[in-house]
């Protein structure tokens, strides 16, 4: 499995949670909410405004190889006679999605297709997914449709092949470059592959590609931390993310620190390698806490409080106001769609105090900033107040907007808690 870019199993800078609360990204722990009606009928309220803001589609490949140690999200590792047909599966999702929506239905905008490993399904299902995709709704002049990889599930002809068949961005798992880095985190690939990955990425005519890091590894020095940044220079990505390890109760490298046989993350040593990270990417330009060089389009509309549709086991979606999330485990998903019924298994309705508070959390770690509009009088005031602590720019401030500094991002957790009041 890989971290894709967003946060899982990882954490920003100031140990902020990774901004995208619900998003097609998949916990391993999902919420009870409310019934959802067998069809997946939407409210009308929920309808009504689509169109107005961006519409993407993720979809969730849940099946990894191994499961790395600082994994606590929604994949499996011994469910392969499920690969072969979840194609099919997912692309009844496809179809029962624009038969929710109706008439009203907009063009995709962006597609993000996430894991678990997605690129352990063959170049063509991935394709035949997106032509589905394409059938059911259409895709928008220039969409950016974005697979993550593993650097070692792909090779010149399935990048080929993904491109061919409509793919735009690959954002690969690198998170290391240091080889005991790697280990601890139990990833697969060997230093050196992702540099590769991305260059035969670029070969097979990908213009966008990505790169993911996970800094903060127990036993990972600055000196390791520097190695990989350098790596990514040399590898030449438009875009890179960068996330401090999350420990995460129930998962092996949680239990390893429990245990004592490994040391918790260092929040002051976090700072410091975010710094780093800032330095060494500056060059790119962030455009979110952890993010820099050319956005990702689709994570951008998580931020920005889009609608999209999850597909896949666990997904979640939002449209309108309405979140909901599907079952889990890939053969319950699988078997509400062969019985023609919806596989959500919970949902929940937004009030507009909640839909405030999520912009706030969300809008705030971008590099365009949140509109003080937004802030009720006592978020006014702290942002009048984070502007002279240095966390929020001034300049910024006095044209209507809360932008973050350096500092600021390092601080994001404490600043939003504050701009919330």
């Amino acid at each position: 499995m890989k971290r894709s870019e967003g946060g899982r199993g990882a954490r920003s800078a100031g140990r902020a949670r990774d901004g995208r609360p619900h998003t097609g990204e998949v916990p391993n722990a999902l919420p009870d909410g409310e019934p959802v009606p067998p069809t997946g009928e939407l409210p009308a309220s929920a309808l009504s405004a689509l169109g107005t803001v961006p519409f993407g589609l993720y979809l969730h490949v849940p099946f990894c190889v191994t499961r790395c140690g600082y994994c606590d999200f929604n994949t499996y590792t011994e469910l392969g006679h499920l690969q072969g047909t979840f194609a099919q599966t997912a692309a009844a999702e496809v179809r029962l999605a624009r038969a929710v929506l109706g008439d009203t239905a907009p063009q995709v905008d962006t597609v993000f297709v996430g894991g678990g490993t997605p690129t352990l399904l063959a170049a063509s299902d991935l394709v035949a997914v997106l032509r589905e995709v394409e059938a059911s709704f259409g895709l928008a002049p220039g969409a950016e449709v974005t697979t993550e990889a593993n650097p070692d599930s792909v090779d010149p002809a399935s990048l080929a092949a993904l491109r061919e068949g409509g793919f735009t961005r690959v954002s690969f798992g690198m998170q290391s470059a240091a080889p005991h880095v790697l280990r601890v985190l139990d990833r697969t690939h060997t230093p050196g592959r992702p540099q590769e990955a991305v260059r035969e990425a670029y070969a097979a005519g990908f213009e966008q590609v990505s790169l993911d890091l996970i800094y903060g590894t127990p036993g990972e020095s600055d000196a390791d931390w520097a190695r990989s940044l350098d790596a990514v220079a040399q590898a030449g990505p438009t875009h890179v993310s960068a996330y401090a390890l999350i420990v995460e109760e129930g998962t092996r490298l949680g239990r390893q620190v429990a245990r004592g046989e490994l040391p918790a993350p260092d929040d002051d040593v976090l700072a410091d390698r975010y710094v780093m990270a800032d330095e060494a990417l500056g060059h790119l330009g962030w455009y979110e806490v952890s993010n820099w060089g050319q956005p990702c389009r689709h994570n951008v509309g998580y931020w920005q409080g889009g609608d999209w549709w999850g597909v896949g086991p666990g997904a979640h979606s939002h449209v309108g106001g309405v979140r909901w999330w599907n079952r889990k485990h890939p053969a319950a998903y699988a078997a509400a769609l062969a019985s023609g019924q919806t596989p959500a298994a919970g949902r929940e309705l937004l009030g507009t105090e909640d839909r405030r508070v999520e912009r706030i959390l969300l809008e705030v770690r971008l590099r365009a900033g949140l509109p003080l509009q937004v802030l009720h009088p006592a978020g006014l005031a702290a942002a009048g107040r984070w502007v002279a602590d240095g966390a929020l720019e001034p300049g910024a401030y006095e044209t209507g907007r809360a932008v973050l500094t350096r500092r600021g991002r390092l601080l994001a957790d404490a600043v939003v808690r504050d701009l919330v009041d």
